[in-house]
């Protein structure tokens, strides 16, 4: 569903509301007027100020749903906040009339001669339909993640609640028993304001760009990080406009990564956060080099000597590979790795990545390396530095640190065009 359907879907839900909020205020004034229940009146005034409320939710909703023009390049979807911030002053005057309402019935009660039935029927319809809408709004309120039906679904909970108040007023009225109606109605009407308030304060927030959720903007950042290629998430902002979250960060990538490859994994990235978080918007990303103090690197090598091991002349037929981290100028050897695929005839180079990728790989440092493995490689975002065979693993690492070795850009050796469709087969699978 479209960012536009959704508001729609919460424009036509406002139409129902106030529909039903309308039919109930014509039923308890009609039977309130012929029953001469002041309460049950006063009850359908209330509903009726609950109007305002609804068609401010659907005034927003209808503005936000506008399409973007050259004006307004990133849409009107903040239209929604700010008729949530008009819904939040409505349910708090709405919440100190109540208390005004409640404190003048203290002391007062009703008396009719015959039992109240048409009076107490209204209500209970009147409680019934109020929490019936109060869910379908909320459920609506949850798909498009619309602040203002939020506060309407919240309203109409505590208008049910007020309906049962009503309820067992007129019945209290009936035995004349004081007091009890006017402190009920004015214990909800504080509940109604701090609803209003807290809605109010909420729209305010989303208006001055406040975060609005730390645990979606810490949730997204570890997400994107465990993206392939994706070296660190450096900064992460998410803002509200209306019902949608826009999303902005910058991710490190390698140094060594092409205009295209870089662009490529922006696009992944992109689609991984519409992929797995709701109400998104827009996603503003920048790539940058990484500035990383530690790199995660390895080597063919012909023996294991520690960092006196050789280099071997060819990545894929080498008998091991030290695996090692580099940072500062600290160097940490995390394994050596024995090719168990010398005695394969093809591909061996792709197995061994396909056996050593999961240790984060940034570099690899080799005298040679085939076009298979070559591609890999750089599809796994690893960058490719040429050495001399029979250096040692500590000479590597010294010239590396003084920046003297350059980078493969290309095979050193090709495959046939089959082998190299088959190779890649098998590295997709």
């Amino acid at each position: 569903m479209s960012n536009r359907e959704k508001l729609k879907q919460g424009q036509r839900m406002a139409v129902i509301a106030a529909a039903v909020t309308i039919l109930l205020c014509l039923m308890k004034f009609t039977v309130g007027w012929l029953f001469e229940s002041r309460i049950l009146i006063t009850d359908a005034l209330h509903s009726a100020s609950d109007l305002l409320t609804i068609l401010a939710s659907w005034f927003g909703l209808w503005i936000a749903s506008r399409e973007k023009s050259e004006r307004f390049p990133y849409g009107l979807y903040r239209a929604e906040t700010l008729a949530s911030l008009l819904v939040g002053i409505l349910i708090a005057w709405a919440g100190i009339e109540t208390f005004r309402n409640g404190f003048s019935r203290l002391s007062l009660t009703e008396h009719t001669a015959f039992f109240p039935w048409l009076p107490l029927i209204a209500s209970a319809v009147s409680i019934m339909a109020g929490y019936v809408l109060a869910v379908k709004e909320r459920a609506i309120a949850r798909e498009i993640n619309s602040q203002s039906l939020r506060a309407n679904a919240e309203d109409s909970f505590l208008n049910a609640i007020v309906s049962s108040v009503v309820l067992a007023g007129i019945l209290l009225a009936f035995y004349r028993i004081p007091y009890v109606e006017g402190s009920v109605i004015m214990l909800i009407s504080l509940l109604i304001v701090k609803l209003g308030a807290s809605t109010l304060w909420t729209a305010l927030l989303m208006l001055m760009d406040a975060n609005p959720d730390t645990a979606l903007q810490l949730d997204m950042k570890r997400s994107v990080e465990h993206i392939r290629g994706v070296k660190e998430v450096t900064t992460l902002k998410i803002r509200k406009s209306g019902p949608f979250n826009m999303v902005e960060l910058t991710i490190a990538a390698a140094p060594a990564l092409s205009v295209y490859k870089a662009h490529a994994l922006a696009d992944e990235v992109e689609r991984h956060i519409r992929k797995h978080y709701d109400h998104i918007e827009s996603v503003f990303l920048h790539a940058e080099p990484a500035h990383s103090s530690s790199v995660a690197a390895i080597i063919p090598v012909e023996d294991i000597n520690g960092l006196q091991s050789k280099v071997h002349g060819h990545f894929g037929r080498a008998p091991y590979f030290v695996i090692l981290k580099i940072q500062g100028d600290d160097v940490e050897i995390e394994d050596f790795y024995l090719n168990e695929f010398l005695d394969k005839e093809m591909h061996i180079g792709v197995k061994v990545i396909k056996a050593v990728i999961g240790h984060g790989l940034d570099v690899l440092f080799t005298s040679q390396i085939g076009e298979l493995s070559f591609h890999m490689l750089k599809d796994n975002f690893v960058d490719i530095y040429s050495v001399q065979e029979h250096m040692t693993v500590q000479e590597v690492i010294d010239k590396y640190r003084a920046g003297e070795l350059a980078q493969i850009t290309a095979p050193t050796h090709g495959l046939e065009e089959s082998q190299i469709t088959k190779g890649m087969k098998e590295v997709r699978e």
